[in-house]
């Protein structure tokens, strides 16, 4: 499956869109990364834990992109974006969109 942020895909024709596709996860913060987050506060500089932890929940949400986009018979998703939002205190989530396409043979 071909998917990217642009509204194109050089050197291949789009010949029908599919529909919006999403993907999706809830992210809740670990006890241990939190208490780390907390001493490294202090002082500054990356939280490693939450990077890595928003990292993963953006991977699972562009897998759960693709499979949407699979199960409706697309070739390839286009435009897509992220977003995130706060659920509830101490969980996000990341939501990724785009539009699944069908492409030309070539």
């Amino acid at each position: 499956m071909i998917y990217t942020t642009t509204e194109t895909i050089p050197g291949r024709d789009i010949i029908d869109i599919v529909g919006i596709v999403t993907g999706n996860v809830v992210q809740s913060k670990h006890v241990g990364r939190d208490i780390m987050a907390g001493l490294k506060s202090i002082v500054g500089g990356e939280i490693r834990g939450y990077t890595e932890m928003l990292n993963e929940a953006r991977d699972v949400a562009i897998e759960r992109l693709v499979d949407s986009a699979a199960e409706k018979g697309a070739d390839a998703i286009v435009g897509i974006r992220f977003t995130t939002s706060a659920i509830m205190d101490g969980c996000s989530e990341i939501m990724a969109f785009g539009t699944a396409v069908k492409l030309a043979s070539q």
